[in-house]
């Protein structure tokens, strides 16, 4: 049953195939655009140490700009609450992609208020380590719990998470790698081109020396920097990377066509073979449309070349763009806004979830109408699937080794006070990459598996929680405006509470309320 996901103040005005065709129909003039600074009220507040070191980012102003004009989003609603009495089951594609938390971190960064449309709560949430133990002998272990939070609106509200940790693959034991990496060299990316090339050297670290890579890049045309290469000869690689330089307008087709043409003829049977877009999504996109990139890229992850897209820069910046090509390639899509970032994905995120273990995978919660009033799915609005095509082979999301996914369900309980009551059965679908076999697995869950009061909560579900709510916020859902309880002040208090007295050695918190405590000030 599908059911329309709304929206606070504007209802989404575009589809999604409409929103991909306008978004790539960029002016190549817009490419050569210097990005834009600080502006000047933010770069005032940066001079005023009342609250931070001189070393920390500045407080927002008092009145923050709203995003970036020049930047493009599409937006995926809100998900509604439901009765299960008159549809139990929620139905979704996973995904890891976690661009919207680092692009809207960059935006706070410098000053900024992330724009309502830019907010995917999954993405916000599914950044944060969660501390799942991984399955010893499964493809996926899946978690389950949750409690009050002090954000929901009465007592008879809980909030469910649900965890799915794949298994950890060791890099010894993965299969070898053919990675071809398409480098936007246009104007646009004059400034985060550095940060591009220390990317792609923090991962030759990383690969193993059987392992080959080639670099494409493109302008107002593409070229080959680098045919496909062994990491054994280091050397080579890394004087190809120094001679990635900017240059012209924005030729996504040709770099991407290029890109797959080079990814095709170095395939490796039984290996893993990705196209790596690093590109800030500013693009025309040259002689056939956004139908030819879109058939290129399906056709190819039909045929096991997947692909991952990684967006770059803090000026003119393509979102929607760089998320859908990934969900059309069936890769991922994260976003660097900096040093620590490229050296966190790059080393860690990246090459350690490059082998694929679950093609076309599939959540299914059917929640029980003796127990539940009503739920709704916070996030996911632009992965969600029609419950009949549970059953179906149909697109869906790809998971990596060692990848987690997390989900919240803000649920109304009937019996607030039962500690036996089934809540719901959580089912699981995906495809074997190697045998084309498609498993399932379920897990129970009931009010027995969430806990009494907030402070018997785990922590990794106090911060998640408090994020998630933060997500609400920007994203100006109708759940939490105008309320007195889900404001930006209790969020940043709650955050340096998880901060200081919980997770003490987690930098991911302390980020976190650093953003939290700004954006509080900021509005």
């Amino acid at each position: 049953m599908g059911l329309p996901k709304i929206r606070s103040k504007r209802p989404k005005e575009l589809t999604k195939a409409a929103a991909l065709i306008l978004s790539l129909v960029v002016v190549a003039s817009a490419c050569s655009a210097e990005n834009a600074g600080l502006d000047e009220s933010a770069t005032d507040a940066a001079s005023d140490g009342e609250y931070y070191e001189e070393s920390a980012p500045a407080p927002l102003p008092e009145t923050p700009n709203q995003g970036r004009e020049d930047s493009n989003f599409e937006d995926p609603g809100v998900n509604p609450r439901v009765n299960p009495s008159e549809d139990p089951q929620s139905t979704f594609a996973l995904d890891v992609d976690t661009g919207s938390y680092t692009l809207a971190r960059s935006w706070i960064n410098e000053g900024r208020i992330p724009t309502y449309d830019s907010v995917r709560v999954e993405e916000y949430v599914n950044y944060f380590d969660q501390g799942y133990e991984a399955p010893t002998d499964e493809t996926f272990a899946i978690h389950t719990d949750g409690g009050p939070t002090p954000f929901l609106e009465d007592d008879s509200y809980r909030l469910l998470r649900i965890g799915l940790q794949s298994q950890v693959i060791e890099d010894d034991e993965r299969p070898g790698a053919r990675l071809t990496f398409v480098v936007d060299v246009s104007g646009s990316m004059a400034e985060p081109i550095e940060d591009v090339k220390q990317a792609l050297n923090v991962l030759i670290d990383e690969l193993r020396p059987t392992d080959e890579v080639a670099i494409v890049a493109y302008g107002s045309e593409s070229y080959t920097i680098l045919d496909h290469t062994p990491v054994s000869e280091n050397a080579d690689i890394r004087s190809a990377i120094d001679r990635i330089q900017t240059e012209g307008s924005t030729n996504a087709e040709a770099g991407l066509e290029l890109g797959y043409r080079e990814a095709d003829e170095a395939f490796l049977p039984n290996g893993i073979n990705r196209v790596i877009l690093l590109s800030d999504g500013v693009a025309n996109v040259g002689a056939t449309g956004p139908e030819a990139i879109l058939e290129t890229i399906e056709n190819a992850a039909g045929e096991g070349i997947n692909l991952v897209t990684v967006g770059f820069g803090d000026g003119q910046y393509n979102d929607a763009l760089m998320e859908q090509l990934a969900d059309s390639g069936d890769g991922f899509y994260a976003y660097v806004d900096g040093e620590q970032e490229a050296v966190r994905l790059f080393r860690d995120d990246l090459t350690g979830t490059l082998l694929t273990v679950a093609n076309d995978a599939k959540i299914q919660v059917e929640f029980d109408t003796n127990s539940v009033t009503q739920y709704r799915l916070i996030g996911f609005e632009n992965r969600a699937i029609r419950d009949e095509d549970f059953d179906r082979q149909v697109d869906a999301g790809e998971i990596g080794a060692g990848h987690s996914v997390t989900a919240l369900y803000e649920v109304q309980l009937v019996n607030p006070r039962s500690a036996s009551d089934e809540l719901a059965v959580i089912s699981l679908r995906w495809e074997d990459p190697e045998t084309g076999e498609r498993k399932e697995m379920t897990e129970p869950v009931s009010t027995a598996d969430l806990a009494p009061g907030y402070d018997r909560t785990a922590p990794e579900f106090q911060l998640t929680s408090t994020v998630a709510w933060w997500g609400e916020i920007l994203r100006e859902s109708p759940y939490v405006q105008n309320s007195e309880v889900v404001t930006l002040d209790a969020i940043a208090k709650e955050a340096n509470r998880i901060s200081s007295d919980v997770l003490t050695d987690s930098e991911q918190a302390s980020e976190f309320a650093d953003l939290a405590t700004r954006t509080s000030r900021g509005r």
